[in-house]
């Protein structure tokens, strides 16, 4: 993510977490609410109508009788397909005359998104004892800021705003921008308004006792010119398979489970190439390579269809050039891909940007686990091409100077600084605070690597390339030697944060090193010290790991990369955990996780907390412009649940394998139904018995083996 970079900000001013927002996302639009259902204009507001990087409609704002209604109650309908406000009136006066009690009229309002657009329903219905007139209100209008601009960036220009077009039951807006992309936002209503302007409407409504009646609005976004879109317009939404397939002892945990299920397929439209997980909202609701092939990995075991669609736009959209201006080489997947009228201008560089260091080995990394997953040999030697210039780019561009380590130098001149997951400019720090200096060696990013090396050694061995194999499984090897003597901390109990680009360590505690467990290069020793630093009072407040240990001079709770808690940060620890062992230690992650999903609105993981000590009785302090939802926030429960379930799935040996699982202590038993292997699937119980967990096949359909080991 970028958020502090120099010319990226995301402003944290007034208005930033103090009020319940409410989300929508459909395709390549989104949009944001207050709790009342409105779009509030602010100093630093967030909320609107967005589409294609656009705000198409920057206030809506709802009024009877010249004021707002006294909220009642409002979120999301069911299976988050719109929301659902419910509202009454004040008490209504004409000089000294009450004319409408309060509490007379029940308004619910049902809005609901598509994929360019927004419909508004207005239910009114009458209690009064008598025939009441409902002056009724809308306000609206649009600014066509770039979301870059909502974010805080300023600019010198920009484009022309048209004369307003008003008709009896409708208004077009217009903006020309200097992309020579022309903007329009249509309002329109199903209840011609008894008056109408370029940014009102207004109706007079006569209920008698007990009568209703219904108002609709209609917002459409249109686009006249050459404006970069990825989502196929008009596509379905994609159900979440997830939440069909856990349930638990719990109703708590279901929830999560569920909230999380619906918020990533929310996110998910359907490319050309299949379906692909966008970032998160408001700031990132765009393809983001890193962040779609980890939430993919973290669904992978119960849905590897969002897998397969990420892997074939991912690798639809790999860099066949050198282009310095955008931190591309020839084998690189994307970072950033975005639409709107900035980046089309180039005044922000992620139109279509390749400034990330790791992304490209979690290409390899997911492919390697997909293909494990699912037996895919065909979608395998679709892609072979385009993950042998992955890896091309690893072994080359990736390792300017052939050390073995993939590193990562700032060549664009208005691109990103640091290129790993924690790129704010500050996250990248030497033990009394000073800033590395490229070119830079990230920890984790080595383990992905290496994770990457060891499972495409497996898909060439099956598909028949022993040589490719071979090699591969040398170059891991070799890469591990080097990884431990270069990067182990003796004196901390960890592995450095990165070297610098004079190959010194970056002696500080950090979250990074719970990746080198998540890959397997960490060695066994090594790894279990990794683990005690890891959950000491120095990393674990409580609520999760922290991204920077405590002690450190730049550690700051409320920072962003420097001490806050990131969810898919812990769950991809979690699952390291898991892998060496270390159960109990990934539990106590997952039930941080659960008891904060439990503190916060609906349920909702956002994109990071506050990593301030947990205080008995306090819920966790949120970020204030964290993303909500985020995608790879949403899918870490199901990859945590893995991790401590130790469950995985080899297609090629048609088995689902166990490794001496646990539960947290908030979960009793848990089922997995329906999961699918081929042709055959399987529905399983695990149940708490003492310290032990019994395991019992509920349903079975077709040839699959369920093994479990004491390993």
């Amino acid at each position: 993510m970028n958020s502090d970079q120099p010319g990226f900000p995301i402003l944290a001013e007034e208005g930033g977490s103090e009020e319940r927002t409410l989300v929508l996302s459909r395709g390549d639009s989104f949009a944001m609410f207050d709790r009342h259902g409105d779009f509030r204009p602010m100093p630093s507001g967030r909320h609107g109508l967005f589409f294609a990087g656009t705000r198409f409609l920057s206030v809506l704002l709802f009024r009877l009788a010249r004021r707002r209604p006294l909220l009642l109650s409002s979120g999301s309908r069911a299976d988050d397909e719109g929301l659902s406000i419910h509202s009454t009136n004040a008490d209504v006066r004409e000089g000294d005359a009450l004319v409408l009690p309060r509490e007379s009229i029940h308004l619910h309002r049902s809005l609901a998104l598509f994929d360019g657009g927004l419909t508004l329903v207005v239910d009114a219905r009458s209690y009064a004892y008598r025939e009441v007139t409902l002056d009724l209100e809308l306000t609206f209008a649009a600014d066509w800021a770039d979301v870059f601009e909502v974010r805080g960036a300023r600019r010198e220009r920009r484009g022309e705003i048209g004369a307003p077009l008003v008709r009896p039951a409708d208004v077009e807006l217009c903006y020309t921008g200097l992309d020579q992309v022309v903007r329009k936002t249509r309002v329109s209503f199903g209840t011609p308004p008894a008056a109408i302007g370029p940014d009102y409407a207004r109706w007079a409504l006569q209920l008698g006792p007990g009568e209703r009646r219904t108002l609709e609005l209609r917002v459409e976004c249109a686009i006249e010119g050459a404006a970069q879109r990825f989502a196929v317009p008009g596509a379905p939404r994609r159900e979440p398979p997830a939440p069909l397939l856990v349930r638990s002892s719990n109703p708590a945990f279901d929830e999560w489970v569920h909230r999380s299920a619906h918020d990533l397929a929310m996110m998910t439209v359907e490319t050309p190439q299949g379906p692909f997980p966008y970032a998160g909202v408001p700031w990132f609701s765009t393809p983001f390579g890193r962040d779609s092939l980890i939430s993919a990995f973290q669904v992978l075991w119960l849905d590897p269809g969002l897998a397969r669609g990420v892997l074939c736009f991912l690798a639809a959209n790999q860099s066949d050039r050198v282009d310095r201006a955008n931190d591309a080489e020839p084998g690189k997947i994307v970072h950033e891909m975005r639409g709107g009228e900035m980046p089309a201008l180039r005044e922000v560089p992620f139109a279509r940007y390749y400034g990330s260091v790791d992304t490209t080995p979690w290409f390899l990394l997911l492919a390697g686990a997909y293909h494990e997953r699912t037996g895919d040999d065909e979608l395998l030697r679709e892609l072979w091409p385009s993950l042998l210039r992955a890896l091309d780019w690893i072994d080359g561009p990736g390792d300017p100077d052939g050390d073995g380590f993939v590193e990562y130098i700032q060549r664009s001149s208005y691109g990103l600084s640091n290129h790993g997951w924690k790129d704010s400019r500050d996250s990248i720090m030497h033990s009394d605070g000073s800033l590395a200096e490229g070119p830079i060696a990230l920890c984790e990013v080595q383990a992905y690597v290496y994770a990457a090396k060891l499972g495409l050694a497996r898909t060439a061995r099956h598909i028949g390339d022993a040589a490719l194999a071979e090699r591969l499984e040398r170059e891991a090897r070799s890469l591990r030697e080097a990884f431990e003597r270069a990067f182990w901390c003796e004196d901390l109990s960890t592995y450095a944060l990165a070297l610098d680009g004079k190959k010194q360590p970056c002696r500080v505690r950090a979250s990074n090193a719970g990746h080198a467990l998540l890959g397997g290069i960490a060695s066994g020793e090594h790894a279990a010290a990794i683990a005690n630093t890891l959950m000491s009072d120095e990393l674990y407040s409580g609520w999760g790991v922290r991204t920077l240990g405590a002690s450190t001079g730049r550690f700051n709770p409320i920072s962003y990369h420097n001490g806050s808690i990131w969810p898919h940060d812990n769950a991809l620890i979690a699952h390291g955990l898991a892998r060496y062992g270390a159960t109990g230690a990934a539990s106590r992650i997952l039930d941080g996780l659960f008891d904060a999903s439990r503190a916060i609105n609906d349920a909702r993981m956002p994109e990071l907390m506050c990593g301030f000590t947990r205080v008995p009785g306090e819920p966790p302090i949120l970020y204030p412009v964290a993303c909500s939802p985020q995608a790879w926030s949403a899918s870490c429960v199901f990859l945590a649940l893995q991790a401590v379930l130790r469950i995985s799935v080899d297609a090629r040996r048609r088995q689902v394998r166990l490794s001496r699982p646990m539960l947290p202590s908030f979960l009793d038993w848990v089922t997995v139904r329906g999961l699918a292997v081929g042709g055959a699937s399987l529905d399983l119980l695990c149940e708490r018995n003492g310290h032990e967990v019994d395991l019992r096949v509920l349903r079975q359909t077709g040839d699959l083996d369920l093994v479990v080991t004491l390993a």
